[in-house]
């Protein structure tokens, strides 16, 4: 169902909207979670680390779907709010031709050369085979994560965030399921939690589609949609390419920081592996709602209610702090427990990591929420230099930290980077949001209809 996100109260409307979205990616998380729990659990701490080794270049690939997703939802988002519905089917046409395109360069690119970013990282020989087959076989998934990204980029700016969470729902919970039947029964190994993955995903992916493109039948629109625009094109990729460059510097930079990690031996690997892994579900919970705010405010933007951005805004605020409270008590508070969940025994120095990581970046999620809230609005309002900006410098500060504090202080120095490239990105984003949005109001980034695409 398409919704309407400038009409209503803001934090009523955002509270509606926003929670089945942080609904949809705990869902999506689980698949990864799910990967490294089974694979923990039931068949070692090396299959843990391989798959957590992986997963760091995994994240690539997610950063370039991610960009899809994100610039397909604000630049249709922006039409929907302008009620210009020819050009909300040809700005969905546009990414997927482009989307597919640049899945196909990937997974070229995956296939050749992933045997190389193994070896970069430092990989240790005993778990290199399971983490290339994993790897492997996550690239030929490839097309169905960018798809459905897009679908579910498509979903957002219509308003509709329910549809993707009833979709993960199912997928997470089948994906949870046979992940247990192929390692447990089939004897599949890591590559059972691959291929249970890609099932998954697939499945989810056809299914999405397939609404999507009912959801764009409802819309009726006097003027024809064109099957590809290179104007429109150029608008989705002032607001993807950023992001995803931003993605994949993080991955990057988290790269780096894994191959730090891997100095250090399987057993540590495997606890980072666990506790990143309960950590990104926070993080990428947070970012998804402030991509919820970036359409909420490209919307208003399309339909000129600017006043409406600063209050949704102050709403995001009030939002992601209420889901912080109950985060960190658990993670502070049974943090052990939680990390047990991927291991085959309660204690050794792979629980001790993972616990410490814990303890130690809980406390700052009140802090990074803010950002990512920030971020959110720079980015549904295309300030994507400072949104850049905000994110390079939280980036470079937590890789620079953590390579020199691991010299003098081990692990604990790479951990404790998160913090202190949190505490300082916060700050920069909220000066952009203060200085480039609300002090001046859109006067700069407002976007007249004709600027929209209109042709």
């Amino acid at each position: 169902m398409n919704k309407d996100l400038t009409q209503g109260k803001p934090e009523q409307v955002l509270w509606s909207f926003c929670l089945p979205l942080f609904g949809s990616i705990i869902f999506q998380q689980l698949y990864n979670i799910a990967d490294s729990l089974i694979a923990g659990k039931f068949v070692g701490e090396n299959a843990l680390a391989a798959v957590g080794n992986s997963y760091e270049i995994t994240l690539i690939f997610i950063a370039f779907a991610f960009g899809c997703n994100i610039g397909c939802s604000v630049i249709v988002s922006r039409y929907f709010g302008a009620k210009e519905y020819h050009h909300v089917k040809t700005a969905v046409h546009t990414t997927l031709i482009g989307g597919g395109i640049l899945c196909a360069l990937l997974m070229l690119a995956g296939f050749t050369g992933c045997s190389f970013l193994l070896k970069l990282i430092r990989t240790p020989a005993e778990i290199m085979g399971d983490s290339w087959l994993y790897l492997m076989i996550y690239i030929a998934g490839l097309p169905f994560l960018f798809f459905y990204n897009i679908a579910t980029g498509i979903f957002s700016a219509l308003g509709d965030s329910k549809t993707p969470f009833y979709f993960l729902a199912c997928s997470s919970t089948a994906n949870i399921a046979m992940d247990y039947v192929f390692v447990k029964y089939l004897q599949m190994g890591v590559a059972g939690v691959a291929w249970a993955t890609f099932i998954c995903q697939g499945i989810s992916c056809i299914l999405a589609m397939v609404v999507v493109f009912r959801h764009l039948k409802a819309l009726k629109s006097e003027k024809k949609s064109e099957i590809f625009s290179g104007h429109i094109f150029k608008q989705i990729c002032i607001v993807a390419v950023p992001s995803i460059l931003q993605q994949s510097f993080i991955s990057i930079g988290n790269i780096i920081i894994q191959s730090l990690i891997n100095g250090f031996g399987p057993a540590v690997i495997a606890g980072y592996a666990a506790a990143i892994k309960l950590n990104n579900l926070v993080i990428t919970s947070f970012t998804t709602l402030g991509n919820g705010i970036s359409n909420y405010t490209a919307q208003n933007m399309g339909a000129g209610k600017h006043e409406r951005i600063h209050s949704g805004f102050k709403a995001g605020l009030k939002m992601v702090w209420i889901l912080c409270v109950p985060i960190v008590l658990v993670y502070l508070l049974f943090g052990k427990g939680l990390v047990f969940l991927f291991m085959d025994s309660a204690e050794g120095p792979a629980i001790e990591t993972g616990v410490q990581i814990l303890r130690i970046l809980a406390p700052f999620y009140f802090v990074v929420s803010v950002k990512l809230v920030a971020d959110g609005v720079l980015r549904g309002a295309s300030l994507m230099t400072q949104f850049m900006t905000a994110t390079f410098t939280d980036l470079i500060l937590r890789v620079v930290l953590a390579a020199l504090l691991s010299r003098f202080m081990g692990v604990i120095g790479i951990w404790s980077a998160w913090p202190i490239g949190w505490l300082i990105g916060t700050a920069v984003s909220l000066f952009f949001y203060r200085y480039s949005v609300k002090k001046h109001p859109f006067s700069r980034v407002s976007l007249s209809r004709n600027r929209l695409g209109r042709q």
